[in-house]
């Protein structure tokens, strides 16, 4: 039997078997109106943290329903994607709790509505802002992640992808598989 080899980039424990990468599958809505970016302050562990409106995939949604949901519930504004702005990777030690966090964004550019009256920001929100890009820049050591700031990086870059270059399958929107007869 053949030894099992590291994995370029990871260290190996022989001592405990590999677990496999799960990273947690986000996505982000860039707005850009005038010169400014609408981005959220809000409640985190590690305290107040400004953050693109963003969140984790729900079952059953696709990637475009995603992005639309977490602008919405976190600005109050809906949500019009243009294009996939791009597909990050990072890797975040949490201050608060010490826990290790791989996550897999996928971020999109577009416009937003005004905010709907009477309707509220989601759970741990405070409120949205408007920010200069020198403003993002001058604010990184307040930001949830890094790729709040490569994303504004990207958009002002002029980098954008077509939508069409995602594809969900019907089946993300059927009901689970049943398990196996008892």
């Amino acid at each position: 039997m053949r030894a099992l080899q590291p994995r370029r980039g990871r260290r190996y424990d022989a001592g405990r078997p590999e677990e496999r990468f799960k990273p947690r599958g986000t996505v982000a809505a860039v707005i850009e109106a005038d010169g400014r970016f609408l981005l959220v302050e809000e409640h985190t562990p590690d305290g107040l943290r400004l953050n693109n409106p963003a969140g984790h995939l729900e079952a059953g949604e696709s990637l475009v329903a995603a992005v639309q949901r977490e602008a919405l519930e976190e600005t109050a504004c809906r949500f019009e994607p243009e294009a996939v702005l791009g597909v990050y990777l990072s890797r975040q030690r949490r201050p608060a709790t010490g826990d290790d966090v791989s996550y897999l964004r996928i971020a999109f550019r577009g416009t937003a509505s005004a905010p709907e009256p009477g309707r509220g920001l989601d759970h741990g929100i405070v409120r949205t802002l408007w920010l200069t890009p020198d403003e993002i820049r001058a604010s990184q050591g307040r930001h949830r992640s890094p790729l709040v700031l490569r994303c504004m990086e990207d958009h002002l870059a002029g980098r954008r992808f077509p939508l069409t270059l995602l594809y969900a399958d019907p089946s993300i929107d059927a009901a689970p598989a049943a398990g196996p007869a008892a």
